[in-house]
């Protein structure tokens, strides 16, 4: 604690740059709990780079943790690429802009050329930006779908998607040597415009990636014909100008905003998680739709990388989930590509290993296959990228992560929920015209393939203590792996960290060839299966659960007895 205290003591002497943190440290100085959660470690640098909540410390967001990562990245690019450049965006978050123009800053102060986005853009647009202007490397300040207090700062690599674990390795290694206070070179931003090493980029990029998204149709009359009637909430983020004006090209212009959501707005008023996955993020949306023959409601989060659905169902609207879009997607996309004869040859379908196995099903039936890959999309930016050096990228038909993430085309490396939020709306439009609701066409999925349900169970971990618990946890899991789950019996059992999977039933273990990840698989009779990784992002563990039945009845039962003993194992 007394390290923690000297810790303090120099933050209160050294951070004035921000009267935030200045008033923030001065207002905890008789908490010793309150200080410990901010100095007890640094934020560490990963492959999602940093993320956490905006405040003073070394474990908190600020202009000090955010300017130290970028002195090291640029001392990374510096020492490895000849004469390197850095695209920045932000989102809506609080502070957002003023972390964004400090790393540029710093990046210009190390003669790093950068071209930062004048307003806040979407993610997929930084990754966009990165391969159009030959960028080293990228940087987006976004915390994504969290609540308002945190917020984060993610790299990408020259390909546009966020960095491999080699290179985020190498970049905290120069993090780490680089003192908070004293290491750190600045200028003075507009004096780096006027000197032209920070440069805004163009309205013709964002030109340039509307383009590449509407080429990703597949049946691109139908959004004019349709008179799709959409009601769509960007809540207060940066999906607001690029979703409707994609839409708007595409001749889908009934679209009412919900207005409480529409302006940007770090804080979310209406919406305390801005999460697309759930429904309290389209209550606003629902409330717009009400007494209205609205078809579809459409939301993304914050930084425009993820969208969500809700379906009229009768006299309500159902919520989608990111596994039922992905499923939907694929399924429209290779039967309008085989209708029409431009289905490629060996065509992909990329997904996580987390996301539902009901899309092998789908990729059987039409002569596709099925790419699983580890949780991140960077993984699948890697993949599309292998693709396109062998002149193979027409092969890829989609890529998705049951988070609600999706990506045709590869105009981006990342998710990208502009591509999505168009593609959804076309299916929408496609079988609105032939009478179908997106809630029937799941429907007649599930009765021609198979009745999966999919839920991810999430265990929070705060503070101080919470890391360590979920370490213990994922070793316990680890050491003594459960012979059964909810009375169904293990047959299979892959350790992903340890890179191994072992066939209960023959004895038979063989390799897997992934990086490695701290992720435990379980595959229990009955097509039935569990998967438990700690986030990436969050301070928790999440566990995924498939479960297979006969009827929609069947597989409830099924995931809730699941869900009863995980819980019960997690110990939650």
């Amino acid at each position: 604690m007394n390290d923690i205290k000297y810790l303090y003591k120099l933050w209160c002497e050294k951070a004035v740059a921000d009267p935030d943190l200045i008033k923030e440290l001065e207002s905890i100085a008789d908490d010793d709990d309150a200080i410990l959660d901010r100095f007890y470690k640094n934020l560490e640098f990963g492959t999602a780079g940093l993320r956490g909540v905006i405040g003073a410390g070394t474990n908190y967001m600020n202009v000090y943790t955010v300017n130290q990562a970028t002195q090291g990245l640029a001392n990374y690019l510096n020492d490895n690429f000849t004469n390197p450049s850095v695209a920045i965006a932000f989102d809506s978050r609080i502070k957002s802009t003023t972390f964004a123009k400090g790393a540029a800053s710093v990046l210009a102060a190390n003669n790093i050329k950068v071209y930062i986005y004048p307003e806040l853009v979407p993610t997929p647009m930084l990754s966009f930006a990165v391969r159009k202007l030959h960028c080293s490397s990228g940087i987006i300040i976004t915390a994504s779908h969290n609540p308002s207090k945190y917020n984060g700062y993610k790299c990408y690599d020259p390909n546009g998607y966020q960095m491999t674990d080699e290179a985020a390795a190498k970049t905290y290694k120069y993090i780490q040597n680089i003192d908070i206070f004293n290491d750190v070179k600045t200028v003075d931003f507009d004096d780096a415009i006027k000197s032209g090493i920070i440069e805004y980029i163009d309205n013709s990029v964002n030109e340039e990636f509307y383009d590449c998204v509407i080429k990703a149709q597949v049946n691109p009359d139908v959004t004019a014909k349709a008179g799709l009637k959409l009601v769509y909430t960007p809540l207060n983020g940066t999906g607001n100008k690029p979703v409707r004006e994609v839409l708007k090209r595409v001749g889908i212009d009934n679209v009412e905003v919900v207005k409480e959501q529409e302006l940007p707005d770090g804080n979310f008023p209406t919406c305390p998680y801005p999460n697309p996955e759930i429904r309290q993020a389209f209550e606003h949306a629902i409330n717009t739709a009400e007494g209205t023959d609205t078809d579809l409601l459409l939301a993304t989060d914050p930084d425009c990388d993820r969208v969500g659905i809700a379906v009229k169902d009768k006299d309500d609207f159902v919520l989608m989930t990111g596994n039922e879009v992905g499923v939907m997607l694929t399924e429209y996309l290779l039967s309008s590509l085989k209708e029409q004869g431009k289905l490629p040859e060996n065509p992909i379908i990329v997904k996580t290993i987390v996301s539902t196995p009901l899309i092998e099903a789908i990729t059987s039936a039409y002569g596709a296959q099925t790419a699983d890959l580890l949780t991140g999309f960077k993984y699948i930016g890697e993949l599309v990228t292998r693709l396109e050096a062998k002149g193979e990228e027409e092969r890829f038909v989609l890529g998705f992560e049951e988070s609600y993430g999706y990506l045709r085309g590869i105009h981006a490396r990342d998710k990208d929920a502009v591509v999505a939020s168009l593609l959804i709306c076309e299916m929408a439009s496609y079988y609105k015209l032939k009478g179908i609701s997106l809630k029937q066409f799941m429907d007649s999925i599930y009765e021609k393939y198979g009745m999966y349900l999919n839920s991810v169970l999430n265990f929070a971990f705060e503070g101080a203590s919470g890391m360590q618990k979920m370490a213990d946890i994922m070793d316990s899991l680890r050491n003594n792996a459960p012979s059964s789950i909810a009375g169904m019996d293990v047959i299979k059992v892959s350790d992903y960290k340890l890179s191994k999977s072992a066939d209960l039933i023959s004895g038979e273990e063989t390799e897997i060839d992934l990086p490695k990840s701290n992720v435990l698989s379980y595959q229990l009779v009955n097509n039935c299966k569990v998967i438990v990784r700690p986030s990436g992002t969050e301070p928790k563990i999440k566990v995924y659960i498939t479960a297979y039945g006969t009827n929609h009845k069947l597989a409830l039962e099924k995931q809730k007895i699941i869900s009863d003993d995980m819980t019960k194992v997690i110990g939650a």
